[in-house]
């Protein structure tokens, strides 16, 4: 698989295993929605509160595990991460956007329950990704 190969796989799946670090040293796993945007640069929506957002404002280096549907087909994505937290709407409809396929039928409704739920966006770019054939 050439690295253009492997943005693509990336691209048309949204379900991954993220990966941060704990203060301690220790992986904190969580399981997200994410799309790949036309930048190439990751984007997922979190909370600001959760424990890999703070692992995240410590330490930015981030890893994604990326498993198809039938589980034999896997990448691993490293990349760093920027939290967008200075009005992140914009981009957390355009998260939604694009992992549901559609707009939602209430934007106004969508901005007051991310504000509510305190919703942040991360954005991460793509350091590595593996394996790749050589």
């Amino acid at each position: 698989m050439t690295h253009d190969e492997a943005l693509e796989f990336v691209g048309r799946n949204t379900k991954a295993v993220l990966a941060t670090i704990k203060r301690d040293g220790r992986p904190q796993l969580s399981h997200i929605s994410y799309t790949l945007d036309d930048d190439g640069i990751i984007k997922v929506s979190v909370t600001a509160d959760r424990a890999k957002t703070r692992n995240l404002r410590r330490d930015p280096r981030a890893t994604l595990s990326i498993i198809a549907d039938d589980w034999h087909a896997y990448l691993v994505v490293e990349g760093t991460c920027t939290i967008i937290d200075d009005d992140p709407l914009p981009v957390l409809r355009r998260i939604y956007e694009r992992i549901r396929g559609a707009a939602h039928p209430d934007w106004a409704e969508f901005d007051a329950a991310m504000r509510r739920d305190g919703r942040v966006a991360l954005s991460i770019t793509v350091d590595r990704i593996y394996p790749l054939s050589r």
